[in-house]
């Protein structure tokens, strides 16, 4: 299964030259570029792991690509996700985010129906790759 999320989650995933692309148009709006993983890629775990400070201060995408390959190689088989910030109106707003880096098996999720008073079914989704492990030794 492809877990897809963000920006391009529509498109193949994308080459260090098409990132590099894009780094560079976020950089030319201004925008901060920041470097997050994890191991469970739920569509509601939006709290991921910062890999350093967000890069406000860095103006050549060389350098976001930096630390993408050493955020890659710290984490092979975490999802890697590249966020740009907007901090124009005084607050930081996520403007642009996508997946540049995933493990080469996942998981994927399993569907969960639960039967409630009233005839009321609900539905959720849980991550295999949580049943399997706690959290940081999943992959």
């Amino acid at each position: 299964m492809r877990i897809t999320q963000g920006t391009f989650s529509f498109l193949p995933d994308l080459s260090d030259e098409q990132i590099t692309k894009q780094v560079d148009y976020c950089l030319a709006k201004g925008w901060a570029i920041g470097l997050e993983y994890t191991d469970d890629p739920h569509p509601r775990n939006t709290y991921w792991e910062m890999f350093g400070n967000p890069m406000f201060d860095i103006q050549d995408a060389a350098g976001v690509m930096l630390e993408l390959r050493n955020c890659r190689n710290t984490f092979p088989s975490h999802y890697i996700r590249l966020t740009a910030f907007d901090s124009t109106h005084g607050t930081e707003s996520v403007v642009v985010s996508f997946i540049v880096n995933r493990p080469k098996e996942e998981p994927g999720f399993r569907l969960i129906r639960t039967e409630e008073p009233g005839r009321t079914i609900r539905y959720s989704i849980e991550s295999y790759a949580a049943q399997r492990a706690p959290e940081g030794a999943r992959y």
